[in-house]
């Protein structure tokens, strides 16, 4: 099959992944076996798609309409696989292939061109809630998702060898902060793990549906971290976007039952590490934005 990758795709992986080139080199090969392998055929590709797949418009062979969606190994799609199935399509696409272990994955449609960050900020962050609630079930007997201390461990190690003198206080405060929460650490779900408004897309069989999870079980606080800083350029453009901010994590936090100072916590985290990130990769812009939301916390 004859295709050109996303250059949002191809950008993100030259950022930060050593084997995007060699992924993506044998993407073409990989397409073409994961369509015969479901007798598929190919409409489109997404674009512009997202930063970590390539994602595929398809039919099955009885004409119905689904995603085809290819993952590089180092983004886990195996980890996707199983939270996806463990849902069954309560709050996230439901899984059509759960039979298949080729590192694909045929996914339910969605409207993949709205999302909730189409509404109205107050509506969008109440449905996006809503549908975050319905992924924070009991994680499944000798489960092998990553677990939240061990992914922000490897990320407090990269923040302490990477940060600029500058960003040396936030990225301290940030420490804390991990150490402190995992040190008394509530029951733990699984998580969405990258979820944020763009994640919750329109469906057909419920109104909204969440997309490309990158699980992991830990405490609902820290899913609902990323939800906080939604629309940054917004809140920072804002003349009262720390209030907005402040405001914000106290709402979500009362309306989804999760400790406001562990939100609070959690959000630093996450926006310093961000901030750390994309600083590391040449993105100054968006690491201002991320670092400067990150002091009003």
């Amino acid at each position: 099959m004859a295709f050109e990758p996303p250059q949002r795709l191809v950008t993100a992986l030259g950022e930060s992944a050593r084997d995007g080139e060699d992924w993506l080199e044998k993407l073409p090969t990989a397409v073409e076996q994961a369509v015969a392998a479901r007798e598929l055929t190919v409409e489109r590709v997404h674009v512009p798609g997202g930063r970590s797949s390539l994602v595929l418009m398809v039919r099955r062979a009885d004409g119905t309409p689904a995603v085809l969606k290819l993952v590089p190994p180092r983004s886990r799609p195996e980890s996707e696989r199983a939270a996806l199935t463990g849902w069954g399509g309560l709050g996230a696409a439901r899984l059509l292939d759960p039979e298949c272990a080729d590192g694909a994955l045929l996914i339910e449609r969605l409207h993949r061109d709205v999302s909730v960050r189409t509404l109205p900020e107050a509506k969008a962050l109440l449905e996006a809630a809503g549908t975050l609630r319905r992924l924070w079930v009991a994680p499944p007997a000798g489960h092998r998702f990553e677990t939240v201390a061990e992914r922000t461990g490897r990320q407090a190690e990269a923040m302490r060898g990477t940060a600029a003198p500058e960003v040396a206080p936030l990225v301290d405060a940030a420490l804390a902060a991990r150490r402190e929460l995992l040190a008394g650490e509530p029951e733990a779900r699984l998580l969405h793990g990258t979820f944020r408004q763009s994640k919750v897309l329109a469906g057909d069989r419920v109104p909204w549906l969440a997309v490309g999870p990158d699980p992991v079980v830990g405490e609902p606080a820290f899913d609902l971290a990323r939800l906080v800083r939604d629309r940054v350029e917004d809140l920072i453009a804002s003349p009262s976007g720390a209030s907005i901010t402040r405001r914000r994590v106290k709402k979500l936090a009362e309306s989804l039952d999760v400790d406001q100072e562990r939100l609070r916590g959690w959000t630093l985290f996450r926006a310093v590490e961000s901030g750390v990130r994309a600083l590391r990769v040449g993105r100054a812009q968006d690491a201002e934005l991320l670092l400067e939301f990150a002091g009003w916390l």
